[in-house]
């Protein structure tokens, strides 16, 4: 197996895994500050590919798309955490499922009543367009690599944000203690807007991205919030740097497993079978990540232990 495939799968593992932690980052904040399940935040995700792609139809403009992607995925998010969430907080966690659940369903049927049922498709712009040379000879393309960058910039001016500033000092104090930074004059209402607002942005960012390298459809976001969950899980809930090792690990782990698991089995399997065989244990892989993860430490990597 030659060194060019395993950095080019490396690559695609990474890729994966900066998209990931735009949706798991966001999520992460609103289970680990608010104790929200939001099983919605998927629908999010689906609602920025789709005002990217209908924006980027409409002026062709890919950085318009974009902007449009979080703006229309943020202010659904308030509309969601003030007409519905926030009747929630002080529920149970199924009650949360439910009407999130709900909310999916709300979401898919109105998308596709706006859309119809076919994919739309959200074209690379040409200034990202097509492959660029890695030292060693090495073609990749370039978009992707652009989507490797913005991630970690994200990630970055997201750590930067949590920890260098005030609203990021009441997001880590109403994680700890909500109701102390309540009663030290903190509006809570608006703390938790402002965080529900931020997890949709970056979601809906997410979707614009991935959009123009995957078609925008009904329901593609349900997949990816999976994903999401594991994630947060593996990293540990309420943790932005919990959530962005975790994203790669399981970006890199799903990629690889798809990759090189059939041919690790080929070595001692018919081939039919060592595809077959590799293909199951590649699409279980990460569960088994999070389990062994789980059992070596319960909180995940970077959670807080009760």
């Amino acid at each position: 197996m030659s060194t060019i495939l395993i950095i080019e799968q490396i690559l695609n593992g990474l890729q994966f895994g900066v998209m990931l932690f735009l949706m798991a980052a966001g999520l992460t904040l609103i289970f680990g500050v608010m104790g929200l399940i939001n099983l919605a935040h998927g629908s999010l995700y689906m609602i920025g590919a789709f005002a990217a792609a209908t924006v980027a139809g409409l002026t062709g403009s890919f950085v318009l798309a974009l902007m449009a992607a979080m703006m229309a995925a943020a202010i659904a998010g308030v509309l969601i955490e003030v007409l519905v969430i926030r009747r929630l907080y002080a529920t149970d966690h199924l009650d949360q499922v439910l009407a999130t659940f709900a909310l999916i369903l709300i979401f898919s049927e109105g998308t596709r009543w706006v859309f119809g049922s076919f994919p739309l498709f959200l074209n690379i712009p040409d200034y990202f367009s097509g492959p660029v040379t890695l030292p060693g000879g090495i073609e990749y393309p370039l978009y992707r690599l652009v989507l490797i960058c913005v991630g970690l910039l994200v990630a970055g001016a997201l750590g930067l944000l949590i920890t260098r500033t005030r609203i990021g000092i009441q997001i880590r104090a109403g994680k700890d203690d909500h109701e102390m930074i309540a009663a030290l004059g903190v509006d809570i209402s608006k703390l938790y807007t402002v965080i529900f607002a931020l997890g949709a942005a970056l979601a809906g960012l997410a979707g614009a991205l991935v959009g123009a390298i995957q078609s925008v459809q009904v329901g593609m976001g349900e997949p990816v919030l999976i994903l999401a969950f594991v994630v947060i899980v593996i990293g540990g809930i309420g943790s932005i740097k919990g959530a962005l090792i975790g994203a790669l690990l399981v970006g890199l782990t799903d990629t690889l497993g798809g990759v090189f698991l059939p041919e690790l089995f080929k070595l001692f399997m018919e081939p039919s079978a060592a595809q077959a065989s590799g293909s199951a244990l590649s699409s279980m892989a990460i569960y088994i990540l999070m389990g062994v993860v789980l059992v070596w430490r319960p909180a995940g990597l970077f959670g807080a232990r009760k």
